[in-house]
């Protein structure tokens, strides 16, 4: 009878204990507001007009709309902790984008509803690893380095973002094939694709397919790396004149990253590589045997989970913060090349820097402030004909240059309701000088602002 009880006691006692050991919580972010925007584009060769009628010609878009995730990217999740002892947990989380104002609340973008989604154990003294979707080691040192904490408003030159501004297709170096094309620097109508700020392209923010590693902290410092893979092998018979198309599609990722802090001091350094290579392909019996031309795209890696076409994309975040105790001071420095992984004469690259202050002027109201410059540049290798038709040549050393140089600010200030509510006010604005990116093309000029009063709460 002793033992019985003693056995019954047992298993309740284990009950409680695996209770006890896992959790699960559910959590997430709803931001709603009033937001507008105004940009002015002159002198935009894409703009209508050819020639002398270029010159002076201005384009400007006003919005404004009652809209949502102006500070904070509203956000549904699910997070959980088992411990399975000895000082080894197990965690998960899955997390998906809300649209307020759209008619699925849940979003269904393809390239941004899996915000996160990934499992993995730690282990306290050594650290955790994980694998599924995740946030890069550059955005979770910006996210820790960020004067505005990467809100989704313009004037930001570090995590540039424009919320209710439309975009076209990010900027990048495209041909049809690698011998044959017919521009090597597109930019649709009335586009912003080569203005240095266009819905970040400044670094990935989240990537598929990632195994993680975060170290726990020695001395102040800690690590983190990351490696990503998704990759195959296709092999084809070749027919008389179908052409043939086959090879390895290969889509790649590294990064590594420390940071340190020392009393009231907080430094971080991180480097990513995304590469993508595509097959090899021939257009029929005869035909020139070539890879396809690569297209170095800011936009592929730039805030998605989409992959490049072709291309090797490196990425570099250094910040600093230094809390004085009355206020936050941050310093920021973001580096990106994004090439041709066929021709190395093909590429984008874009850099920025960026200093700021963030404080708590009374108990409840919190305020920050930024300012930053940068400089963007293409580079297309080209070759022209004598008929004026613009062809690619894989090697070609010959190349047309286009450089912009940028700048941005951004004011804001949060008055806190509670612990959880917070009423919001953010202005921010960027500007873009000597944007020269069609050949002979008059040079473009960007001017634009973003604002929005809004509510967020989380939970």
């Amino acid at each position: 009878m002793k033992k019985s009880l003693l056995a019954v006691a047992a298993i309740g006692a284990f009950a409680s204990a695996a209770q006890a050991q896992s959790s699960v919580t559910v959590y997430g972010i709803l931001d709603v507001g009033y937001v507008g925007s105004t940009s002015r584009i002159a002198n935009n060769a894409a703009n209508s007009g050819s020639g002398a009628n270029q010159v002076n010609n201005v384009v400007n878009q006003n919005t404004n709309a009652i809209s949502d995730s102006a500070e904070s990217t509203s956000r549904l999740g699910f997070r959980g902790t088992e411990d399975l002892g000895g000082g080894l947990s197990a965690f998960f989380t899955v997390e998906t984008a809300i649209t307020p104002n759209a008619q699925n609340a849940i979003s269904s973008a393809a390239s941004t509803a899996n915000r996160q989604s990934f499992a993995g154990l730690k282990k306290n003294g050594i650290g955790s690893f994980a694998i599924g979707t995740q946030y890069t080691t550059i955005h979770n040192a910006a996210a820790a380095t960020d004067p505005g904490q990467l809100n989704n408003l313009m004037g930001n030159v570090i995590y540039d973002k424009g919320v209710g501004v439309t975009y076209t297709t990010a900027r990048n170096i495209s041909a049809a094939s690698a011998t044959a094309g017919t521009n090597a620097i597109t930019q649709a109508a009335g586009s912003q694709q080569f203005n240095g700020q266009q819905n970040n392209t400044s670094y990935t923010v989240r990537q598929n397919n990632m195994l993680s590693f975060a170290s726990d902290s020695f001395a102040g410092i800690q690590a983190n790396a990351f490696y990503v893979a998704n990759n195959s092998n296709t092999n084809q018979t070749a027919t008389a004149n179908a052409g043939f198309t086959g090879g390895a599609v290969i889509n790649n990722g590294w990064g590594l990253g420390a940071n340190y802090t020392w009393k009231k001091l907080f430094a971080t350094a991180n480097f990513q590589n995304f590469t993508n290579k595509g097959t090899y392909t021939a257009a029929g019996a005869g035909a020139a045997s070539a890879y396809s031309l690569g297209g170095p795209q800011q936009n592929g890696f730039g805030g998605t989970s989409v992959a490049g076409v072709n291309s090797i994309d490196n990425q570099g975040y250094f910040a600093a913060t230094y809390d004085f105790g009355i206020l936050k001071a941050y310093a920021q420095y973001v580096t990106r090349t994004t090439t041709d992984a066929n021709n190395s004469n093909n590429s984008i690259s874009r850099s920025a820097q960026q200093i700021g202050v963030r404080s708590f002027i009374t108990p409840t109201i919190e305020s920050w402030a930024s300012t930053g410059t940068g400089k963007l540049q293409s580079r297309a290798a080209t070759a022209y004909t004598g008929s004026g038709t613009t062809t690619y040549v894989v090697g070609e050393t010959q190349s047309y240059q286009t450089t912009a140089s940028f700048g941005g600010f951004q004011l804001g200030s949060n008055y806190y309701l509670s612990k959880r509510t917070n009423l919001y006010a953010i202005y921010g604005q960027q500007r873009t000088n000597n944007a020269v990116w069609a050949n002979a093309a008059a040079a473009t000029s960007y001017n634009s602002n973003n604002y929005a009063l809004g509510v967020r709460h989380t939970f």
